[in-house]
């Protein structure tokens, strides 16, 4: 069975939720950006390059990084696994991740069941069989379903930022742009080469305080 909590709103939840559905309609969005150091994680996709250990079908990909990243920030932060539910916000046991896949026709969003107990590799096997089968159009109609929260990374096709439009009934997603490389200044005030990468994150502000 799958693992939920329901929290009855206060009556303050109960407002803010009214007035800001009112506002900015069927979600209330609001959006967060943050630009990171992608240094460490350039490192180690080169270190795990380089070992040579790795063909096509089990390298780790960068995306992998960002996704396991993900489950780990949102089992530090279980309030934004959740939905909203008319008067409840319903938190979710489980991490069920979803990412973007783009088809010709569009976009589908597969997801990763109980990602909060996969490993990294695992999270990368998942994510090469459930996209190739969607772009193939092998999936089950479940493998769609169930998500509750997502992420969308666009750097692959060299947008360095947006801001994505969350899944209902979901409360956030992820905006993960390209990494760039370029001129940064370090600790000691020194300019120096490096890599950034911009993420954002749609909220639903009656979930998610602003």
């Amino acid at each position: 069975l799958e693992r939920r909590a329901r929290i009855s709103l206060t009556g303050m939840r109960k407002i803010i939720a009214e007035r800001l559905a009112e506002s900015l309609g069927p979600i209330p969005h609001f959006y967060l950006n943050i630009e990171i150091d992608a240094d460490p994680l350039m490192r180690l996709r080169a270190e795990l390059k380089s070992a040579g250990e790795e063909d096509d079908a089990t390298k780790i990909t960068v995306n992998d990084f960002i996704l396991k990243s993900t489950v780990m920030a949102a089992m530090r932060e279980p309030k934004v696994n959740a939905s909203f539910d008319e008067d409840a916000i319903v938190q979710y046991g489980d991490i069920n991740l979803g990412f973007a896949v783009a088809l010709e026709e569009g976009l589908v969003t597969p997801v990763i069941r109980a990602a909060q107990n996969k490993s990294l590799r695992e999270i990368s096997a998942a994510v090469k069989d459930l996209a190739h089968r969607a772009r193939n159009k092998r999936m089950k109609p479940e493998e769609f379903q169930g998500g509750t929260l997502t992420v969308s990374n666009l750097g692959s096709y060299g947008i360095d930022y947006f801001s994505a439009v969350i899944n209902p009934p979901q409360a956030i997603i992820l905006s993960i742009g390209a990494i760039v490389r370029q001129a940064v200044v370090n600790e000691a005030g020194a300019i120096v080469p490096g890599h950034r990468m911009k993420i954002g994150m749609s909220c639903d502000h009656r979930v998610v305080d602003g």
